[in-house]
């Protein structure tokens, strides 16, 4: 008799044996492979040289995209338990897959912005890129997560390198400020989190999310069924800070101002995904018979997530100097709580499929044409440093194609022509909430989006404003000539991806409405 079958028979440590399936695991192992290579390959290569570890980090997010196509047939499992092969830890399943391209390519995205930074702002290389592809790789992990400890490890993956790289301006008060700020509250919302795991294992005995499933409709104890209740709804209070839902998103609009650009961006978009699809997993795969729970408390906290998000955006004034970054941090508020309305009608109907999908192509829409938004901000602020939105006036005038480009993705975001994805990715999401039953949800979500159109298209004007018309408003700062230096080869290869990847959505909105017709899950 073969050794496993003796293991098997009379072991009962057998049960946790796992398989592991390479070709499942390879977008985030690649992903953290390259991050030590670029971290190890830093104590060597000469100053002179740093440069390529840039590419050397673009060339593996690039791999470890590319390395999702033999997943593409779906339903890959491992880390499955010896005799119950549906109960997994990591399943890269259709969901999975669509995140992980999200995460990947937005971070190739982000990598691609972070090229010239680096060297504008004389930031550690070595570091910088090591700490990007570890983040990157807890994200990719995350989406494919089934147990509650891979999802918390893979959160706190995504989440820690981040605190670092918001700080990585060594020396900038607003940096260090920021990424203080980010770290004790995100500390915090995690140990919340901690907690309604302990209960959640306490109450059901098992991690994994299927077994938990399982054992929230049959609590032998009505003593259990209250511990289980309190870990879901403090389970809940961790992902909702993620995903920056109000009240918890206090920590976003100073973070995304004092973090370097390209890390803003990622934050707004990477940070967003590994947030939503955290929430997704905890809710419609491990709590389904708490629907009556988490459903009426995701749809609050989506309509004050967009109320919150929009009106504090309206407040940002062109005509005083506030900061663009800053509008787009409070617009990044507003949109998470759009994301969050099919999330919470999935709790109102029997298949959740549907609602999931329609958050799903809508993180890909705004992934795509935000990443945009904060490449152009990143081209003002070359010129500009301090990135006023008085900083963007006339500036159809000195880069016709950069301002036209922005003006797409703002009406993109805004959900209007010609920027078709928006508006169709808008009228699913809208649709989950009428279909769930959820009318008062939709109302808020109409009223919203026309209070955003307002500051959408304010900052939509100001691009083709010419300078006759800035008479009495804060002269921008640098040089009349800036403008006209050649914009890096990354930065330019970034925008163009932005705007051709956003403009291709709008002429075929069905290459990322379908994920809203089928179940990911």
């Amino acid at each position: 008799m073969s050794p496993t079958i003796l293991l098997a028979a009379g072991n009962p440590l057998a049960s946790l044996a796992q398989s592991v399936d390479w070709v499942a695991i390879a977008p985030p192992t690649i992903a953290a492979a390259v991050a030590l290579a670029v971290l190890v390959a830093d104590l060597f290569v000469p100053a002179t040289r740093k440069p390529l570890l840039g590419w050397v980090a673009i060339v593996g997010l690039v791999a470890a995209a590319l390395s999702l196509l033999p997943l593409l047939d779906g339903g890959r499992r491992t880390f499955c338990l010896t005799g119950h092969p549906t109960v997994c830890s990591y399943v890269a399943d259709p969901f999975a897959l669509v995140i992980q391209f999200l995460v990947l390519a937005g971070a190739l995205l982000t990598a691609l912005l972070s090229v010239d930074t680096l060297k504008d702002h004389d930031l550690p290389a070595g570091e910088y890129w090591f700490l990007l592809l570890s983040s990157a790789a807890g994200a990719a992990l995350l989406p494919a997560s089934r147990d509650l400890a891979t999802l918390v490890i893979a959160l706190e993956v995504a989440s820690l390198p981040a605190f670092a790289l918001v700080g990585l301006r060594r020396g900038d008060r607003l940096s260090s400020e920021a990424a203080l700020k980010f770290f004790l509250s995100s500390v915090a919302a995690t140990a919340v989190m901690l907690l309604g795991v302990s209960f959640l294992y306490a109450a059901t005995g098992s991690l994994h999310l299927s077994r938990v499933a399982h054992a929230l409709t049959h609590l032998p104890d009505p003593r259990l069924a209250t511990l289980a209740g309190a870990g879901v709804a403090l389970s809940l209070v961790g992902f909702a800070f993620k995903t920056a839902a109000a009240p918890f998103h206090f920590w976003v609009p100073d973070t995304y101002v004092g973090a370097p650009l390209p890390i803003a961006a990622y934050l707004s978009v990477i940070g967003k995904a590994v947030g939503f699809s955290g929430l997704i997993l905890i809710t419609v795969e491990g709590f389904p018979s708490y629907a009556d729970v988490w459903g009426p408390a995701l749809a609050v906290l989506a309509a004050l997530t967009m109320t919150v998000g929009n009106v504090a955006a309206l407040r940002q004034d062109p005509h005083r100097a506030h900061s663009a970054v800053r509008l787009l941090a409070w617009s990044s508020v507003g949109q998470a709580g759009y994301l969050l309305v099919p999330v919470a009608a999935a709790g109102y109907v029997d298949n959740p499929g549907h609602a999931i999908g329609s958050t799903v192509a809508y993180a890909l829409m705004y992934g795509v044409v935000n990443l945009g938004a904060f490449a152009i901000a990143a081209l003002v602020a070359r010129s500009r440093p301090a990135n006023r939105i008085t900083d963007y006036r006339g500036l159809y005038a000195r880069r016709p194609l950069a301002a036209l480009a922005l003006g797409f993705f703002l009406l993109c975001l805004a959900g209007l022509p010609p920027g078709i994805i928006g508006l169709f990715a808008k009228v699913t999401v809208f649709s989950s909430a009428v279909d769930a039953g959820l009318a008062w949800l939709a109302v808020v979500m109409a009223v919203n989006v026309v209070i955003a159109l307002y500051y959408y298209l304010q900052w939509t004007a100001v691009l083709f404003r010419g300078a006759e018309a800035a008479e009495g408003a804060v002269a921008p700062e640098g040089p009349e000539d800036a403008p006209r230096a050649a914009v890096p080869a990354a930065l330019t290869t970034a925008i163009a991806l932005a705007a051709v990847l956003g403009i291709v959505l709008s002429g075929a909105p069905q290459l990322v409405l379908r994920f809203a017709s089928g179940a990911l899950l």
